[in-house]
């Protein structure tokens, strides 16, 4: 039987799969190696330090949220509903979940920062035509559900037994009603 030829894309599907199923602490050598059904020896010719891999893997989930995101979300309510998807996100996919939450980012040293990595900006274009309200003070609303979306979702997939959806849901539309109050408080003074 002739041997099976390794590739980096065998290496970091088979990471990217072990950080879905236990975490990104169990991507080593030896969990990919095993997946895969070889020696470690070829996994250590595509790594040259596991940061490299672990990047890779960061890479992979980033997609994989992307098409998550575009594949559940109700595009109806496009503004309540990505936090909505993001918590259903972080039941389906806790591991995956924060792995996405808690790698490192680069060149962020504030909160505008952050938005302009992680956010659409056509968002904040569709929430301000949608609510009449200034693009700036959309994206200060859109801004306030995603903190506020991160960290309970980051809450919610870090707890055992779990908090129920109904009552995350709950939270997070009490704050989405509460930041959209302060939004159109805000536009009806400005004027």
């Amino acid at each position: 039987m002739p041997k099976q030829r390794i590739t980096k894309e065998m290496v970091v599907n088979a990471a990217f799969e072990i950080a879905r199923n236990s975490g990104m602490e169990q991507v080593m050598v030896k969990n990919i190696a095993e997946k895969i059904g070889c020696s470690v020896q070829p996994i250590y010719s595509y790594c040259k330090n596991m940061d490299g891999l672990r990047q890779d893997v960061v890479e992979q989930v980033r997609y994989f949220i992307q098409e998550y995101v575009t594949a559940h979300i109700n595009k109806d309510d496009l503004f309540r509903n990505t936090g909505k998807t993001y918590i259903q996100l972080a039941q389906d996919e806790p591991h995956l979940f924060r792995i996405f939450i808690l790698h490192q980012r680069k060149g962020i040293s504030s909160l505008n920062d952050l938005y302009q990595s992680e956010a659409n900006p056509q968002t904040a274009e569709f929430i301000a035509n949608k609510l009449h309200i200034s693009a700036e003070e959309a994206k200060q609303l859109h801004l306030n559900m995603l903190i506020y979306t991160i960290g309970i979702g980051t809450i919610f997939s870090v707890t055992t037994p779990g908090i129920s959806t109904d009552e995350i849901y709950t939270q997070q539309e009490a704050a989405c009603e509460a930041f959209l109050k302060q939004a159109l408080e805000y536009e009806r003074n400005a004027l």
